[in-house]
C-alpha cells in the first residue's frame, strides 16, 4: 500500500477505469476502488471523464474530496492534465472513471473526449471492466481487440464483472492468459449494489444521503474482496510522469483577457451601487468591494463544477451556498446569483412553496443584479414548471417532455451579457427531458452550431439563462466578467 502524499503532482500514481461499453460496471469499480483505498488510509483523488455531474458526487463520498471532471471537449485537450494535477495535489493515488466505451467520443470527431484520449493525455494505464455474464473463451478476443486497437492506450489489467461461478471464472482466466493481460479482479454476478436511477442516470448523492453512503461502503467492500488492490496500486504506479503546471484559478484569470467595461448592452455602471439584501457588501483587503455570489445547492441544484466556485473566488467573490428548497432568503449582501443544474422537476412543488425566496430572486433580477442560470436554473427562473409557479424572472413556461435532449454543443454568444460579449465562442453540453416555451422580450443567449443551427437561452438585463452546461475553466474571463458586473450593479 502507498502511504504518504507523493512529492510531486506529476508522479501521482493513477489509473483509468474503462470498459468496452456503458453498463459494464465502471462506476461500481471506480467508486469501489476509491472507497477501498480511502478506507485503508490513502488520500485518493477522484475524477470522471466527460460532463457528468452525478458520478463525481459518489466519488466525493468515497474519498472525502471534490469529484472533478476531465472533459477534452468542454475544456480542450490542453487543460486535461493541468485540471487533473490541480485535483490530485497531495494525494497518494488517483482514480479516473471513464465514460461510455473506451474509444467512444464525440460523434464524427475521432477520439475527441473519449476515455482513451484522456488516458493518453494523462499517460495513465487503463484497467478494463468487462461484463463477462454472457461470455466464455470469447472474452479473450474482446480484450485482445481493445488492447490492440490503439497501441498508445495501455490496457494494463482486466476486472471481470458478473462472473457466474468458480468454474466460469476458471474458463475466463484461462482464455485471457493468451492475451498477456492480467486479471486484477473478479466480481460475482450476484454482488449487486443498489444504486437507483432516473431518466438522466443515477439519483444524485444529495437526494439520497444515508442510502448513498451505504451504497458507497458496499461498493468499497465488494471491490476490496474481489480485486487485487496491491496489483492495481502497482499498475497505477507505472503511469508516466506529467509535465507542466497544475491548473490554478488565480493564474487562469491573470492569463485570460479582462472583461470589456462598461457592459455595452447593459449600460454604464451606476456611480453608487445599491446595497444588496441584508446589509453592506464586504470589502477586500485592498479596499475593493467583494462581491457576494449566492450559489444554489441542495438536492434540487446539485450540478456544479468545482472550478466555477474557485474561479469566482479568485476573481474577488465571496461564494456562499444556499438551498432553494430550505432557505427563505438569499445570503446577506448578495450581489450576484449562480444557479446550476439538477432536478428541479422532482422538487417543483417544494420550490414553488418557497414563495419568499422566489420573490426575492425575482426582485433582485428586476433590479439588474447579475443572475447566471444553467438548465435546472433556467427552469427555476421561468414563470412556471409543470404548472407550478417558479420565480417568474423569465417570460417562459417549462414542462417535462418525453424527448431526451442530449449532446455536446458548439455555441457562440449572440447577445452581450453578464457572462460574455457577443461573438464569444464556448462549448457546452445539453442533457434534459424538459421543454421551455418562451414568451417575448428576451434576447437569446447562444447561437448553437452543432448539431443544428438554432438560437437558445435568454439574456434579459442582468440575467443569463440557458440549457447549456459550460465549464468556465475553458474561458476564465466568464467568471471575471460576472464578478465585475456584481460589483457595479
Amino acid at each position: 500500500m502507498v502511504t504518504g502524499a507523493v512529492g510531486s503532482v506529476g508522479s501521482v500514481p493513477r489509473l483509468v477505469v474503462a470498459a468496452p461499453a456503458s453498463g459494464s460496471g465502471k462506476t461500481t469499480v471506480a467508486t469501489g476502488l476509491m472507497a477501498a483505498w480511502s478506507a485503508r488510509g490513502m488520500a485518493v483523488s477522484p475524477h470522471k471523464v466527460g460532463p457528468d455531474y452525478i458520478d463525481p458526487g459518489y466519488h466525493a463520498l468515497a474519498t472525502g474530496r471534490v469529484g472533478r471532471n476531465l472533459d477534452a471537449y468542454l475544456c480542450g485537450a490542453e487543460l486535461v492534465a493541468p485540471l487533473f494535477a490541480h485535483g490530485a495535489r497531495g494525494c497518494d493515488i488517483a482514480v479516473v472513471e471513464g465514460v461510455m466505451g473506451l474509444f467512444d467520443g464525440v460523434s464524427g470527431e475521432g477520439e475527441l473526449a473519449s476515455t482513451a484520449q484522456v488516458a493518453k493525455l494523462l499517460r495513465a494505464p487503463v484497467v478494463l471492466v468487462v461484463d463477462a455474464s454472457a461470455q466464455a473463451r470469447s472474452v479473450a478476443a474482446l480484450v485482445h481487440g481493445f488492447v490492440s486497437f490503439d497501441p498508445e492506450v495501455r490496457v494494463g489489467g482486466v476486472i471481470l464483472n458478473k462472473v457466474a461461478s468458480d468454474r466460469h471464472e476458471v474458463v475466463l482466466r484461462e482464455a485471457l492468459e493468451a492475451t498477456g493481460v492480467p486479471v486484477l479482479g473478479v466480481l460475482r454476478r450476484g454482488a449487486v449494489v443498489e444504486t437507483p436511477s432516473r431518466h438522466l442516470g443515477l439519483v444524485p448523492v444529495a437526494e439520497r444521503a444515508a442510502d448513498a453512503v451505504a451504497a458507497v461502503e458496499a461498493m468499497g467492500a465488494m471491490v476490496a474482496e474481489g480485486c487485487d488492490l496491491a496489483g492495481l496500486v502497482a499498475l497505477a504506479s507505472s503511469a508516466g510522469p506529467l509535465v507542466g503546471a497544475a491548473w490554478d484559478a488565480g493564474e487562469a484569470l491573470v492569463s485570460s483577457p479582462p472583461p470589456p467595461l462598461p457592459f455595452p448592452s447593459l449600460g454604464a455602471a451606476p456611480p453608487d451601487p445599491p446595497v444588496g439584501p441584508g446589509g453592506p457588501r464586504p470589502q477586500t483587503p485592498d479596499g475593493l468591494e467583494r462581491a457576494v455570489v449566492a450559489l444554489a445547492g441542495g438536492a434540487a441544484f446539485s450540478f456544479s463544477y468545482a472550478e466555477h466556485a474557485e474561479l469566482l473566488t479568485a476573481a474577488g467573490a465571496e461564494v456562499v451556498t444556499f438551498d432553494p428548497l430550505r432557505d427563505e432568503k438569499l445570503p446577506e449582501g448578495t450581489s450576484g446569483v449562480v444557479i446550476g443544474g439538477g432536478f428541479p422537476e422532482v422538487y417543483a412543488s417544494e420550490l414553488s412553496a418557497n414563495e419568499a425566496l422566489r420573490k426575492q430572486i425575482a426582485e433582485l433580477a428586476a433590479s439588474g443584479t447579475p443572475v447566471a442560470a444553467e438548465c435546472a436554473g433556467l427552469l427555476y427562473l421561468c414563470r412556471e414548471l409543470d404548472g407550478m409557479p417558479m420565480c417568474g424572472v423569465l417570460d417562459a413556461s417549462a414542462r417535462m417532455s418525453e424527448r431526451l435532449t442530449l449532446g455536446y454543443r458548439d455555441a457562440v454568444a449572440v447577445s452581450d451579457s453578464v457572462l460574455a460579449v457577443a461573438g464569444t465562442r464556448m462549448r457546452g453540453h445539453e442533457f434534459h427531458r424538459t421543454v421551455v416555451e418562451p414568451g417575448a422580450g428576451s434576447s437569446p443567449a447562444w447561437g448553437v452550431r452543432v448539431p443544428e443551427r438554432r438560437v437558445e437561452g435568454f439574456v434579459e438585463g442582468g440575467v443569463h439563462a440557458s440549457y447549456l452546461h459550460t465549464h468556465w475553466a475553458s474561458a476564465p474571463g466568464v467568471a471575471r466578467r460576472f464578478v465585475e458586473r456584481c460589483r457595479t450593479s
